[in-house]
């Protein structure tokens, strides 16, 4: 063991500020402050299924209108293109929900300032992306 009571580094890797390095299967986070590590692949595991959640929810989105644009312009059936487009936005904007919440997790698996810029500028495109789809589906007038 090194000083401190901490593992020594392999490689002689050397760590700038907000940097974590492995060492064996422990972190050491700025400061010396030792962790288990189980945190990463749990966030991991929550971030994955968010983001299969936010797509899942906008193909299902994008499949149900084409089936339904079918149904109303080959077989006549009663939909309306309002209708439609209402179910589409509101499965978008409650998909890219879900893409921020993965976005926000991996952010803190990794917290860099360019993972911070980064995620900043993802979630507010994303945020006014939300709000002018939500703003959209209120506008519509529906019957």
């Amino acid at each position: 063991m090194g000083a401190g009571g901490n593992r020594s580094l392999s490689g002689g890797e050397k760590s700038g500020m907000g940097k974590i390095r492995k060492v064996e299967n422990f972190r050491i986070f700025r400061g010396g402050e030792m962790s288990g590590g189980f945190e990463g692949p749990f966030l991991n595991f929550f971030s994955f299924i968010f983001s299969i959640v936010g797509s899942l929810l906008i193909i299902y989105g994008g499949l149900r209108a084409t089936v339904e644009i079918i149904l109303f312009e080959v077989f006549k059936k009663p939909y309306k293109y309002q209708n439609i487009r209402k179910e589409l936005t509101n499965r978008i904007v409650f998909g890219l929900e879900f893409f921020i919440a993965a976005d926000v997790l991996e952010t803190v698996l990794n917290p860099t300032q360019e993972e911070l810029l980064l995620l900043g500028i993802v979630v507010m495109i994303r945020t006014i992306l939300g709000y002018f789809l939500s703003k959209e589906v209120t506008e519509y007038q529906l019957d």
